[in-house]
């Protein structure tokens, strides 16, 4: 039987590539109450969730989508994006369509994957645009997709529509393509997270995902928990928006999170507060 909290990271432990010299251990990610680690001899370890105290402190890179989505980025500050990226070992960066050819020359060779958004950061696009989007985004080579759930569509109950929106860009890029699903969270009840959770899960989809950044709130432990209830194992919950500090990000991590949308991702890193929006 595979072991879920081990098959969760699965997908993180194969990008890491040497543990840095004189680095902290890495937290890889927490389900179910139990943390999975990795030491500075590249051995995995598991320990009880309540004793992974944020005295470590723990390297938390592998889980980070290092992120620039203003309007106004420009190609300069993408460039400083990949080479923090790079020098700091995040999971991925996390750039707009128009950035995203850019991002994945400056990452090519690398383990740090080229992530981009589609359908943001409203969700209100039609599925084809989203699809047309999602699908040239791949092409340009992007490995991971976050697309804006059918937010309208979810409150108005039309959960058909929401449905056929994740289905069809499930689709548009199928595996290995990683595929997330932005909530907004902060837009819905905990009864429409669930839905919407659980119609992610059954639509194949990699990850649910808290929030744009634009909106009118971020992530909170109380929706990444909830979003990990709906989901178990099967798939991944990231957490964004608001994240600037260790401790949040930590917090998140042990709520359930197994991957974090950040801007002030160097800061965070260095265990201290950051300036970042996202």
């Amino acid at each position: 039987m595979i072991d879920p909290l081990l098959d969760l990271t699965a997908e993180i432990r194969a990008r890491l590539q040497g543990f840095p010299n004189g680095g902290r251990p890495q937290l890889l990610g927490c389900v179910e109450g139990s943390c999975l680690l990795r030491d500075g001899s590249g051995q995995h370890h598991r320990l009880a969730s309540q004793v992974v105290s944020p005295a470590g402190p723990w390297d938390l890179s592998p889980l980070i989508d290092h992120t620039l989505l203003k309007p106004d980025a420009t190609g300069a500050q993408v460039e400083v994006l990949c080479a923090e990226a790079l020098k700091h070992g995040f999971a991925s960066v996390c750039v707009n369509p128009l950035w995203v050819p850019l991002a994945a020359s400056l990452l090519s060779g690398s383990a740090i994957r080229t992530c981009t958004v589609v359908g943001f950061p409203l969700g209100a696009s039609s599925l084809r645009a989203k699809a047309h989007e999602a699908e040239l985004a791949v092409k340009d080579g992007a490995q991971e997709v976050d697309m804006v759930l059918a937010i309208g569509a979810a409150k108005a109950g039309d959960w058909d529509t929401v449905r056929r929106d994740l289905a069809g860009l499930r689709t548009a890029v199928p595996a290995p393509t990683v595929l997330k699903v932005i909530l907004e969270t902060c837009l819905l009840t905990d009864g429409e997270k669930a839905q919407a959770s659980a119609l992610a899960l059954e639509a194949g989809l990699d990850f649910v995902k808290t929030s744009t950044g634009f909106s009118t709130g971020g992530a909170t432990e109380a929706d990444v928990a909830l979003m990990r209830r709906v989901v178990g194992t099967g798939m991944g919950v990231k957490a964004s928006g608001g994240i600037r500090t260790y401790e949040g990000a930590l917090a998140m991590v042990l709520a359930g999170a197994t991957r974090l949308g950040l801007s002030a991702s160097v800061a965070v890193v260095q265990g201290g507060a950051g300036a970042g929006t996202y």
